[in-house]
């Protein structure tokens, strides 16, 4: 996919996505609900996105902002192409690479050489560009002893190193990073947001989810705060963090 620099990199419009939960009930309840003819109802809707629309343009540097469950993860989802929204509209404009979910593609039973080629076909590689790049990706994760080594085998540190690795060299015009600069070990969160500053700096969208500010404030300009699902307050990173601060303080 290439970008059309005239065109937002992101454009969300009155999003929805919605998501069956399921409960189990106990033997008892089962049995009293068909006695009286009841069709058991086991799940209730859970509205994770609900009118949401955002604008982002190609370059910017985003952090979302909000509390567990707001539906920050939800729209990264929906940015990647892992889930489709359920109303509304979405219009993603360039190549989309990063970590949502650790080691998401990764097949534990092969290795991890063959899981660098198999992960980075899925964000979009062709095995030529992952050729030439291989050496560099086995380098930044640091894990070139094990790089022969069934995943399964891995560390968690390991294993983020390797999918981290990955993702930053796909040369992606949209970055997106879910809650994964505060894991691993000091040294890489350094070098890992080394990277992503350098994306930026090249001019790739970045797309951030962090509860750590102080890291957030050194990567993006803006921030958008997302609460219920919808959008709270969109602007400079300062204000909408003091903002979300402060709403939080309040109770």
């Amino acid at each position: 996919m290439s970008t059309d620099p005239t065109r937002p990199a992101v454009l969300a419009e009155h999003l929805a996505k919605e998501f069956a939960l399921r409960h189990a009930r106990s033997l008892k309840e089962t049995v009293m609900w068909l006695a009286r003819g009841r069709r058991q109802d086991l799940s209730n809707r859970f509205r994770a996105l609900e009118d949401l629309s955002v604008r982002i343009e190609p370059g910017e540097s985003v952090a979302l902002v909000g509390l567990n469950g707001s539906g920050k993860s939800t729209f990264l989802k929906l940015v990647s192409g892992v889930m489709s929204p359920d109303g509304g509209s979405l219009a993603v404009n360039g190549r989309v690479a990063g970590l949502i979910e650790v080691g998401a593609g990764f097949h534990p039973d092969l290795t991890g050489r063959d899981n660098v080629y198999l992960n980075g076909a899925i964000l979009g590689m062709s095995k030529e560009e992952i050729d030439r790049k291989f050496d560099r990706i086995v380098a930044f994760s640091e894990i070139e002893q094990f790089i022969d080594t069934e995943v399964k085998f891995y560390s968690s540190g390991m294993y983020l190193r390797l999918a981290f690795a990955v993702a930053v060299f796909t040369d992606p015009d949209i970055f997106i990073i879910d809650e994964i600069l505060s894991v691993g070990d000091e040294p890489f969160q350094r070098k890992s947001l080394g990277r992503v500053k350098e994306l930026s700096a090249e001019g790739k969208t970045l797309l951030v989810v962090s509860h750590d500010f102080d890291v957030v404030r050194t990567v993006c300009a803006r921030g958008v705060w997302i609460e219920h699902g919808r959008v709270r307050r969109d602007g400079p990173i300062d204000e909408v963090i003091d903002a979300f601060r402060a709403a939080e303080s309040a109770g």
